[in-house]
């Protein structure tokens, strides 16, 4: 690859049940988008809560996939939505595999419902952001993203945004701020490897014989 040549990088949009992840990357992505939503079946009714999505009437049950250019960054984004019912996590490993952080959609009206894609994530060191997606509807509740920091019981690093999944640039931007936030911690793991080498060197030397 030349230096002009745009640098690919994977990302994972994960969350809850109905939360928008299909509804973001369709918003963002620059080509048709890969989608494999199918109707919700008598199998949802006893694992899924609808509460507040009374009208969604399908699911991904494998992967969703776009793809952006961010040019300013050259960089392309290759975006993969995992499934939000529990029977279908068994998909997230691969769709995580390689991919260099995570966008958590968190719903304002089942915010806790992200905690499984949150926990999931931080158990398996994949830098990762918040985004509440703050759904139109007039009886929801609008956190703060202080608010959703404490009852996710975050990290104070972790960034939390507010967003519109079906905004192509508030979406944009959330995928901005994790591509960033991602590339800050990669540097902070490389700094501590290169200090903890650097003393395990010098403890070294002053143990050798003189």
């Amino acid at each position: 690859m030349s230096s002009d040549d745009p640098i690919a990088l994977k990302i994972v949009v994960g969350g809850g049940f109905g939360v928008g992840k299909t509804t973001m990357i369709g918003a963002v992505s620059e080509i048709k988008p890969l989608s494999t939503e199918e109707t919700l079946t008598a199998a949802s009714s006893g694992t899924d809560r609808l509460e507040g999505v009374e009208n969604k009437s399908t699911t991904t049950v494998a992967l969703d996939f776009g793809r952006i250019t961010l040019r300013r960054q050259n960089l392309v984004l290759l975006l993969f939505g995992t499934p939000g019912q529990e029977r279908f996590w068994f998909t997230w490993d691969d769709l995580s595999l390689g991919a260099i952080g995570a966008v958590v959609l968190a719903d304002t009206r089942r915010l806790l419902d992200c905690f499984a894609a949150v926990e999931y994530f931080e158990r398996r060191n994949v830098p990762f952001v918040v985004a509440v997606n703050e759904f139109e509807a007039d009886d929801a509740y609008r956190y703060s993203p202080e608010e959703v920091r404490d009852a996710l019981e975050l990290k104070p690093d972790v960034p939390v945004l507010l967003c519109d999944a079906r905004d192509p640039a508030s979406a944009r931007q959330v995928l901005i701020t994790l591509v960033s936030y991602a590339h800050s911690v990669s540097v902070r793991a490389a700094q501590t490897a290169q200090t903890s080498a650097q003393t395990v060197q010098h403890s070294s030397s002053l143990g050798a014989p003189q």
